[in-house]
């Protein structure tokens, strides 16, 4: 498989407020993951793919919510369990970190009501999806069949791990013709609007709803080990400040069909 193209994701990226002055973020079409997207409706499952511990939820946790509220079986394929987020910390070794990690999600499950799901956890190291991209892709085709619906990382979303992985789940996808819908989570940091590096006529935008979206603020808000940081030192520095979840936590998701 090949690999994407690598992305600058240092330094403050495309500020939310650009996103938020582009027409076109606002008028994407909107769709309703429960009743859309034609054969293959109603799901027999969903399977939903994350890299990382928190990719999940802030790449397309609101939509997991929605499905799961609507009695919609779901099973989480956790790739990693995060422990290389912080490879300079003296604080937290990467052992600590992927406990931490793991028990975090379960928390941020919980508050978007979905303590209930299947989670599989792969334990692929963190930082090496791509050295383990078949395997992923085999555990995906075990997994999935035609009457259900994937929810990937967006193979171009420009961070390795979510590139492996979103290639992975469009070949293990492919042999079911089994409905796939890509999440984006760097693809914010990187882009611009309107951009050409962008599919923009396939995003479709999943309305979240003021309570739904209070959940998934306060879901984020459990990942402590990102979100903020684990001290003053270096090597602690939170992985995902507020610049970069004011781009996550809208009152919609995107996904590109």
């Amino acid at each position: 498989m090949t690999a994407s193209q690598a992305r600058n994701l240092d330094g403050p990226g495309t500020p939310e407020q650009d996103w938020q002055a582009w027409p076109g973020l606002r008028e994407l079409p909107v769709v309703d993951p429960r009743t859309a997207a034609g054969a293959g409706y109603p799901w027999a499952d969903v399977v939903v793919v994350a890299p990382h511990p928190d990719d999940e939820v802030l790449g397309i946790g609101g939509t997991m919510a929605l499905l799961a509220g609507a009695g919609v079986r779901i099973t989480l394929i956790s790739v990693t369990d995060g422990e290389a987020s912080h490879p300079g910390s003296p604080t937290l070794s990467p052992d600590d970190l992927r406990r931490l990690r793991v028990d975090e999600r379960e928390n941020a499950l919980a508050v978007l009501g979905l303590a209930d799901i299947e989670v599989v956890r792969l334990r692929v190291p963190d930082g090496e999806v791509i050295e383990h991209e078949n395997h992923v892709e085999h555990v995906l085709r075990d997994r999935l069949r035609p009457d259900s619906l994937c929810l990937a990382p967006w193979h171009h979303d420009g961070h390795p791990d979510h590139d492996a992985t979103g290639r992975a789940a469009l070949a293990a996808a492919e042999p079911h013709a089994c409905r796939l819908l890509a999440y984006p989570v760097w693809m914010w940091h990187w882009a611009e609007p309107g951009g050409t590096a962008v599919p923009w006529s396939t995003m479709r935008a999943v309305p979240l709803g003021d309570e739904l979206a209070a959940a998934k603020r306060a879901a984020a808000a459990e990942f402590a080990t990102q979100v903020g940081p684990l001290s003053a030192a270096a090597g602690d520095k939170a992985v995902l400040p507020g610049h970069i979840l004011r781009r996550l936590l809208r009152d919609f998701e995107v996904v590109l069909a």
